[in-house]
């Protein structure tokens, strides 16, 4: 195949965890080409052997995009394929690589984009929710303040949130989803592909909890889907007379009640929102 191959960059997903969701076209690509950019060469050094290939591999990772792209472009350039791969997953997609595809093309080299596993796909065809549209935020900012910031933007979305989290900032992440979002269902996608997979439903308010009764539940790499607004939630209404309450000195409660009666939309996410603009 190598012959067959173009001088190209070849976006390659691999998988979450099960080597088995390697998709035949992705291997043979990688079989194929001359130069492999992966985004830790240690990490892909064992699926790249259990596979036979034998490219040269160059480390293409966030803190030397620019100096890959440089390389990458060279290689092209001088009539060579070249593959992308990110430890995990499809590259680009939370995870190194966008820069990198923005260089080629910028040279007006070739992009190959190969379709394959994404664990926020993934964890959205297992999720049940009813939203019809999704949104893709990848992961939050590590800082509670910033969290928060970047949540309240995301509020009155009336679609599915789509996250990613790792283990040391799950329970603070979703402490925080309660804080701002309210009553909404989440589902904790945990471990895809991989041998202590879980995907679990539940209500958003109760999930910090959820997490605390078990410690397993805080291992592992996570995909955190929040369901939409509801129609009414979307419109503010609500918010914002709970606002002009809280200004005028109203306490908590009595604010999301008189809130509630005034807006139609719901008491008990009314009274966190009302907690949260507090804190």
């Amino acid at each position: 195949m190598t012959n067959e191959l173009k001088a190209a960059l070849y976006v390659v997903p691999t998988p979450l965890g099960n080597l088995g969701d390697l998709t035949r076209r992705a291997e043979e690509i990688l079989v194929a080409v001359p130069w492999i950019a992966a985004e830790d060469t240690r990490h892909s050094g064992p699926l790249l052997k259990q596979l036979g290939a034998r490219a040269r591999t160059l480390p293409a990772h966030q803190h030397n995009e620019h100096e890959a792209a440089a390389r990458i472009v060279d290689k092209l350039q001088a009539g060579e394929a070249v593959a992308l791969i990110s430890d995990a997953g499809t590259p680009g997609i939370s995870d190194p690589g966008a820069r990198i595809v923005a260089a080629v093309r910028a040279a007006g080299c070739p992009v190959v984009p190969l379709p394959g596993p994404c664990a926020a796909t993934t964890a959205l065809s297992a999720a049940g929710l009813n939203d019809e549209h999704f949104l893709f935020y990848g992961f939050l900012p590590s800082k509670s303040g910033q969290r928060k910031q970047a949540l309240e933007g995301l509020r009155g979305h009336p679609y599915a949130l789509v996250f990613y989290e790792a283990p040391h900032r799950v329970l603070e992440t979703v402490e925080d989803m309660a804080a701002v979002f309210g009553e909404r269902t989440l589902v904790v996608a945990r471990e895809l592909t991989k041998l202590f997979e879980n995907v679990d439903s539940l209500p958003l308010t109760a999930a910090l909890d959820w997490f605390k009764e078990d410690a397993n539940r805080q291992r592992g790499e996570f995909v955190l889907i929040v369901s939409g607004a509801a129609a009414d939630a979307a419109s503010g209404d609500g918010e914002r007379v709970l606002k002009l309450l809280l200004d005028e000195g109203l306490g908590t409660k009595q604010a999301a009640k008189l809130a509630a009666a005034i807006s139609g939309e719901a008491k008990n996410a009314l009274y966190e929102r009302a907690l949260a603009l507090k804190s």
